[in-house]
């Protein structure tokens, strides 16, 4: 036959307690529907289990072992909570985070000192990612959150994953300091993608998003850009542009001051990127994950309102 384990466990209470009514207790059950299930197990075994006396109830000896198997479940189920609660503390206490190199260096921090501050005992880790990495590190378990960049309106994930906005990063142009553009031919607040058309260009490597959306700009100006230098780093970029022998375009988030270059909006065409974070869908394993989104799009807040503040080539 086939063992019911519920019943094992409720022959230990009665035991336990010397009668159905406290068993009845511990199980959340009415003494009527424990008496039912008595009967129902002394059916299922074909033996008396219960014999009810003026002072409550014993086990017959059949009964006593059924019990003892009882007793190791409850002790078997006792553990297992244990190690699930002991687990659900490990977890609300860690966050695994991954970001690409620009969030690395200007979201990230700000937002993971306050974190902290708030949460002392909260055991980080962190990874610099591809934005192209990240939905794949959360979806498989190996990230809690990730820090991406999309170049398309919006981030496109499976149900699973959920994505929080962060900010719009717009795109600039980096110009060697003696640039002639940068001497009063500049549209005003900024430059013009099609005013550059006939430089040299130091560009983002082949096949990534970013270099695509730099192809289609510079095709929408109505040029054929003249590449002499292609790179994975904006930094890289920056600097090759302050030898002289080239411009750039780049994120305003990797914007760093650099010697012989100087840095200008792009007023047309008007590109971006959107900067996301990307969670599961379901957080409840992994409540920091909320809260350091949550400090993320503070800290977005916070660049916004400085790059109003701080418009590129202001005096």
């Amino acid at each position: 036959m086939q063992v019911d384990p519920t019943q094992l466990v409720m022959l230990a209470l009665i035991r336990r307690h010397g009668s159905l009514a406290g068993a009845a207790r511990e199980l959340g059950l009415t003494p009527a529907a424990v008496t039912g299930q008595v009967a129902r197990a002394e059916r299922d075994w074909k033996v008396a289990l219960v014999v009810r006396g003026p002072r409550g109830a014993r086990l017959t000896p059949p009964a006593e072992a059924l019990a003892d198997a009882g007793d190791a479940i409850g002790e078997q189920c006792a553990r297992a909570a244990d190690s699930v609660f002991s687990l659900l503390g490990v977890l609300a206490r860690r966050l695994r985070v991954g970001a690409f190199q620009a969030a690395a260096q200007h979201l990230l921090p700000p937002a993971l000192t306050a974190l902290r501050h708030q949460q002392t005992d909260a055991d980080l880790n962190i990874s610099e990612i591809t934005s192209p990495q990240g939905p794949e590190l959360v979806a498989s378990g190996e990230l809690d959150v990730a820090i991406v960049a999309c170049y398309q309106p919006e981030l496109a994930l499976p149900p699973a994953l959920r994505s929080h906005w962060l900010l719009a990063d717009p795109m600039v142009l980096c110009l060697p300091d003696d640039h002639p553009v940068t001497r009063g031919s500049a549209e005003p607040g900024g430059l013009r993608l099609k005013q550059l058309g006939d430089q040299s260009w130091i560009v983002i490597t082949t096949g990534l998003a970013a270099r695509r959306q730099f192809d289609e700009a510079s095709e929408g100006a109505g040029f054929a850009p003249r590449v002499v230098f292609e790179t994975e780093n904006y930094h890289v970029a920056q600097s090759l542009v302050g030898t002289g022998i080239g411009v750039a375009m780049l994120s305003r988030l990797t914007v760093a001051p650099t010697q012989g270059a100087v840095h200008r909006h792009m007023v047309e065409p008007r590109l971006e990127r959107q900067i996301y974070a990307v969670t599961p869908a379901d957080t409840t394993l992994f409540p920091l994950a909320d809260v350091l989104v949550g400090l993320l799009k503070e800290v977005g807040d916070d660049i916004r309102e400085t790059w109003e503040a701080q418009p590129l080539g202001a005096s």
